[in-house]
């Protein structure tokens, strides 16, 4: 029983403190991470004297707690050293701070031990304001390669000290940084291009992994040709098939456009001379030469396929390969200020027999889009429907209890490939991924306008009236879209097609 006791009072010699509050002890090189989620470790502990031991020896917990404690005892107030500890430190100075109070702490211990006596009061720390320190992977600061001064006081207003912030920001502003690395970014990914269009044979599929996320302006021409399939990826064959496709499109205008004013077409090529000056961009289509070039493109395509002839919506399925076709040969950034009256003829020949191939080659894919009743257009919006029932059910609700059909505004997006809702620059930015794809103009584009319907639900659901929806879905506001945006709706009518394409009655209710 007297053992029993004396246990007993061994654990009331300090009433001030219980178990549950006794302090942690961290390595030097491994303090506590969130100081917000221990904040007792910050209160310092009452100093206990203790007796003469054996060197290397602690005899009892409450010695071993006072000969440690001086390593992390701050001795300020708990605010204030809170407020510092949620400061980003610099990782130099972590480090340094880190190893002066382990070679403080070492130091007192050994002159504990000469002394052979009694724990004295620790001397205060030379920089007091850097004893409460993050370990290095809790410091998000960039790191030089060494501190600008070992003794540098930390002050409590700034996360790091003056010259080193200097030391720092010198070099570039963050958006000077961001456009530096977003350039290299461009130029690799240019590189990457010419490197696989400069082998004797492209590889094809390799091509279309790599231009999914967007193709680089100088390689797009060469690169829409040969995913098109307008031109072989042999190298050799190239010029031989561009002259050979140039000489066959240029026979078909001295066979056919002569007929355009004859009573069997005239109704035809009526058509198509009232909508090119309809279509974008304004100041580019209207200039003669270009609004020439469409008008021959546009009728030799409805006299060779009978079977659809001229549908309005295609004359806008010329602008994007003429748009980069064109780019190829004019300095200006912004294409719909460019004089094409400057480009050489032949130039201009290549160009237009050149658009007219891709643009078959397209419609070549989505025809039943343009025959009699319009299928293929009619199925797509039908599949849309449901597809957007089984994503967003709340907003195929709202349309149906407002009474909104999807004919009425997804018939322009499926008949026009969504170019009357976004800009030329960003159309030209799908097309790069819809060439990407296997199906990309049939198929892939049903997810896109999913996701396009989609982006738009929070302002969808805020409109109450049947007049004002649809006067939404018709004028979206996508006027400053830019890559980024484009980039997000195709990464989710990438995640659609995941989920749906293999399984289609998985969108049926």
């Amino acid at each position: 029983m007297a053992s029993d006791g004396a246990r007993k009072q061994f654990w009331k010699r300090s009433n001030s403190k219980v178990p549950g509050s006794i302090q942690h002890v961290y390595g030097a090189q491994h303090p506590p991470f969130d100081p917000l989620m221990h904040g007792t470790l910050l209160k310092a502990a009452p100093k206990v004297p203790t007796t003469p031991v054996k060197a290397k020896r602690v005899s009892t917990f409450q010695e071993f707690e006072s000969n440690t404690s001086d390593a992390w005892d701050a001795g300020e107030d708990d605010d204030e050293l809170l407020a510092m500890a949620t400061q980003s430190l610099n990782s130099a100075v972590v480090m340094e701070t880190a190893h002066r109070v382990l070679r403080n702490h070492s130091q007192r211990q050994e002159r504990h031990q000469r002394q052979d006596g009694p724990a004295a009061e620790p001397p205060p720390s030379p920089s007091g304001d850097l004893r409460l320190v993050k370990s290095v992977s809790e410091s998000h600061t960039a790191c030089p390669a060494e501190s600008t001064s070992s003794t540098v006081p930390l002050q409590r207003s700034q996360s790091l000290p003056h010259s080193a912030t200097v030391a720092l920001g010198g070099t570039s502003e963050p958006s000077t940084l961001s456009s530096s690395a977003l350039s290299e970014r461009e130029a690799s990914r240019l590189d990457k291009f010419k490197q696989l269009l400069a082998g004797p044979n492209t590889d094809l599929e390799e091509l279309r992994k790599l231009s999914w996320s967007g193709i680089p302006k100088p390689v797009r021409p060469i690169t829409w040709k040969l995913l098109s399939g307008y031109l072989p990826a042999n190298v050799d064959r190239r010029p031989a098939t561009l002259q050979r496709k140039q000489k066959e499109y240029f026979a078909f205008i001295e066979h056919y456009y002569d007929f355009r004013n004859d009573e069997v077409h005239q109704d035809t090529y009526r058509q198509i001379h009232i909508d090119i000056p309809r279509m974008t961009p304004e100041a580019l289509i209207l200039q003669p030469k270009v609004t020439e070039i469409f008008e021959r493109i546009l009728f030799i395509w409805a006299i060779r396929h009978p079977a659809s002839g001229y549908v309005q919506g295609i004359n806008d399925l010329v602008t994007p390969f003429f748009v980069v076709f064109i780019c190829e040969h004019i300095e200006e950034d912004d294409v719909g200020t460019a004089d094409v009256s400057r480009v050489p003829a032949e130039v201009l020949r290549n160009v237009e027999a050149d658009t007219y191939w891709c643009m078959s080659r397209l419609l070549d894919g989505i025809q039943d889009n343009y025959t009699f009743a319009q299928p293929g257009i009619q199925m797509k919006v039908k599949m849309l429907e449901e597809l957007v029932s089984r994503i967003d059910e709340q907003v195929h609700r709202h349309l149906d209890q407002h009474e909104v059909k999807y004919l009425q505004f997804a018939f322009r997006w499926m008949n026009n490939l969504l170019m009357r809702e976004v800009p030329l620059r960003c159309t030209i930015r799908l097309w790069d991924t819809y060439q990407s794809e296997p199906e990309g103009f049939s198929h892939f584009h049903l997810y896109v306008c999913a996701a396009f319907l989609v982006r738009w639900r929070k302002e969808i659901l805020e409109e109450r009236d049947f007049q004002e929806l649809l006067l939404f879905l018709q004028n979206l506001p996508t006027a400053h879209w830019g890559d980024g945006d484009v980039s997000l709706l195709l990464a989710e009518a990438y995640r659609l097609k995941f989920a749906f394409a293999d399984a289609p009655n998985h969108y049926k209710k």
